[in-house]
């Protein structure tokens, strides 16, 4: 079965917004696993606008299941992932001010670059899934760079669902194919909601995980936070 790993970055936000420590982030990512997630993501920007450090840093002792740390490998992210060692790193190309990761990695102007993370990151245990766009060509840098796993940026898929979902999934069926003749894990995240997560996943056999955080937790706000869990779950079965 596919997992789903939440990520718990805009319960961040609430919290900052106040400047204490409600929601407590701890106890939420507990409660999500104690309501059926198989992970914890988090995206610790350079700003902390949302999840800082030291939330990474005390996550990982807090994690039961698989803490997922997605970011840019710049050097402070590769020294806090030396740091807390988590069980799976995404890197993701944002810029600093980026709203929220809106590309994937060009793999093949950055191989070189990308090898030699993705081979630190390995060295410290860490599984290592590039977030990719939906291209053949890009599969192919993928495994030049030697990372685990992909994680296909699923924002197109999700803006045209409702028009043609079709249509919409078929490059990330070929791509998720093509990774798997590869022998590359597919992850998958960006936009994914209770309207369009059931198709992507039956679309996609390959697909091993889902990462979701903006829409779970809006849908929260209005069905609570452990009936959502289990809606969402309930999609990938």
């Amino acid at each position: 079965m596919t997992k789903l790993s939440v990520n718990i970055n805009k319960l961040a936000t609430l919290r900052n917004a106040r400047g204490h420590n409600r929601p407590d982030i701890l106890q939420a990512a507990r409660d999500i696993e104690r309501f059926g997630a198989e992970g914890i993501t988090v995206h610790p920007r350079p700003d902390e606008r949302h999840i800082r450090y030291q939330d990474v840093r005390d996550l990982k002792s807090t994690v039961t299941t698989e803490l997922n740390v997605e970011g840019n490998p710049t050097p402070d992210f590769l020294a806090l992932c030396r740091e807390v060692r988590p069980e799976q790193v995404t890197l993701v190309p944002d810029a600093p001010d980026a709203i929220t990761s809106n590309a994937g990695w060009d793999v093949i102007t950055h191989r070189s670059f990308l090898q030699d993370v993705v081979a630190e990151l390995k060295g410290l245990g860490a599984r290592v899934s590039i977030f990719l766009d939906p291209d053949l060509a890009l599969v192919e840098g993928a495994v030049a760079t030697g990372t685990d796993r992909i994680e296909l940026y699923t924002e197109a898929y999700a803006r045209h669902y409702l028009q043609d979902r079709e249509a919409a999934v078929a490059p990330y069926r070929a791509t998720a194919a093509r990774a798997g003749q590869l022998g590359l894990g597919v992850n998958a995240g960006h936009d994914l909601d209770l309207d369009n997560l059931a198709w992507l996943h039956l679309q996609l056999p390959e697909l091993a995980e889902v990462s979701i955080g903006h829409a779970l937790v809006c849908d929260a706000l209005y069905l609570g936070l452990e009936n959502t869990v289990q809606l969402y779950l309930r999609q990938l079965k």
